[in-house]
């Protein structure tokens, strides 16, 4: 299926739509994204690295949601959200961050034939970190040009 038939599917389901703005949705969002983080800090910690790379990974999920949110673009699917942040906001290096994150997430969780070692887990929590920081400066640099410039991207897709 060609990512266009997908989005559209999407979009004809309801799954990707366009919602109103909403600050206070964002900030819940970016607060899930912390207690991820910290989550991640802590399974790290503890040599738990096959959930710290999912906690990792949601860190940053939670935080592009909360960005979707605060432009009035709402996404109930991990692939879709990521090629939206892609397609809206063109940052092509945290766009590899998060796609790299969820291939890492999906690997770990689901199967079983992998090494995974400290290092590789601390590298993703660090990743994370950086993810959540950018966004977060992304999210308060927004300005309203800036909203209706989103939603206008969006709804040529």
């Amino acid at each position: 299926m060609e990512k266009s038939d997908f989005l559209d599917k999407l979009l004809d389901e309801g799954k990707l739509k366009l919602a109103e703005p909403s600050e206070n949705v964002c900030e819940s969002y970016l607060q899930k994204a912390a207690n991820s983080l910290k989550s991640s800090r802590v399974l790290l910690q503890n040599k738990l690295y096959e959930d710290s790379v999912s906690m990792s990974y949601y860190a940053m999920y939670n935080s592009l949601l909360a960005l979707l949110f605060r432009v009035g673009i709402k996404s109930e699917n991990h692939s879709a959200s990521i090629l939206m942040f892609k397609k809206i906001f063109g940052r092509g290096d945290l766009y590899k961050m998060i796609a790299f994150a969820k291939k890492e997430r999906i690997d770990k969780q689901y199967y079983v034939d992998f090494v995974l070692t400290k290092e590789s887990a601390e590298d993703l929590t660090e990743k994370a970190e950086h993810f959540t920081t950018e966004l977060r400066l992304i999210i308060k640099s927004l300005r309203n040009e800036d909203i209706r410039a989103a939603r206008s991207k969006f709804e040529s897709i």
